[in-house]
């Protein structure tokens, strides 16, 4: 399914877009009061990462259905690579911040932010510009280099992961948001919200020594799963991943999906990668085990194009 299709008869919701935004801008849509959803997923298209989170979230409920006042909250960002923003990478630092803002507007006592970084994590951290966005921001950017960050967890089910080491902020905090880029990879052909776990555990190379899509879905049973899913589709790298070489590697897509169900958001991230859903294994592998719901078909989307 092409993108177009994907976001098709979203017109009429593209003039209340521009409407919503006429009025006073995303601080006008943080004052609303939070509505209750009655969708399960959200795929906006044509504006900036800041704007089109600001209109998503508003048609979840707002971050006040997700965050409770005086909640701790960790934000997942994709920083695993030691490169500038503009190769899409890493997570987009603008949406990151502007996550963080929301949180902080509904209540949040305390935002962290890490990864579990495959290059250097002070030059990833630094270089991604998600350290000076999230810090900018009024969060915490904390390291995730060392096991001693980490804690043992059983995972209940899991096929071939059947334990995990989870960085103990995961473990010590309220609500958790997992905010992967969309983008190429040649382990497993796409990288989105599943995947993105591979950040917050110690003990990765077992995953790629066990069936990796396997233990991916298999840490979707750990129970401490994310509250939300936004995966950032602004710049998606469609060759080369997950590191890439140059913006030839990008498409410019300009789009993002915002969903509870992190196996529908991943399904609709394949759509948008242009990749039949069923040959990245670890999606229909989850879906099969009730981890989510990769039939998009039978899902409420609101589609919105700016």
């Amino acid at each position: 399914m092409k993108r177009r299709d994907f976001l098709k008869k979203s017109a009429g919701a593209g003039i209340a877009a521009g409407a919503a935004l006429s009025l006073g801008g995303y601080d006008k849509l943080w004052a609303a009061k939070p509505i209750i959803s009655k969708y399960d997923m959200v795929a906006v298209m044509g504006g900036t990462p800041e704007a089109m989170f600001d209109l998503g979230i508003q048609e979840l409920g707002g971050m006040g259905t997700f965050i409770q006042k005086g909640q701790k909250v960790l934000i997942k960002p994709n920083i695993g690579w030691d490169v500038i923003p503009e190769l899409a990478a890493n997570t987009n630092p603008g949406l990151i911040k502007r996550i963080i803002e929301h949180c902080f507007k509904a209540g949040a006592k305390e935002v962290y932010v890490f990864d579990h970084t495959c290059d250097n994590w002070v030059s990833c951290y630094k270089n991604s510009g998600i350290e000076k966005a999230a810090k900018s921001a009024r969060a915490k950017v904390v390291p995730a280099n060392s096991e001693n960050y980490y804690q043992e967890v059983p995972i209940p089910g899991g096929v071939r992961l059947k334990s995990a080491k989870v960085h103990e902020l995961l473990l010590d905090t309220d609500v958790f948001i997992n905010v992967p880029v969309l983008k190429d990879h040649n382990s497993t052909r796409m990288t989105a919200c599943l995947k993105n776990m591979m950040g917050v555990v110690w003990d990765r190379g077992f995953w790629h020594e066990n069936n990796l899509n396997q233990c991916i879905a298999d840490y979707a049973l750990y129970e401490k799963k994310p509250a939300l899913n936004i995966v950032d589709c602004y710049n998606v790298m469609v060759k080369h991943g997950p590191m890439g070489v140059s913006k030839e590697d990008l498409v410019q897509m300009k789009s993002q999906i915002i969903s509870t169900d992190w196996v529908a958001a991943d399904a609709a991230a394949a759509k948008m990668l242009g990749v039949d859903v069923e040959k990245i294994e670890y999606i229909p592998i989850a879906h099969n085990m009730g981890l989510g719901n990769m039939r998009l078909e039978s899902l409420n989307i609101k589609r919105i194009k700016m």
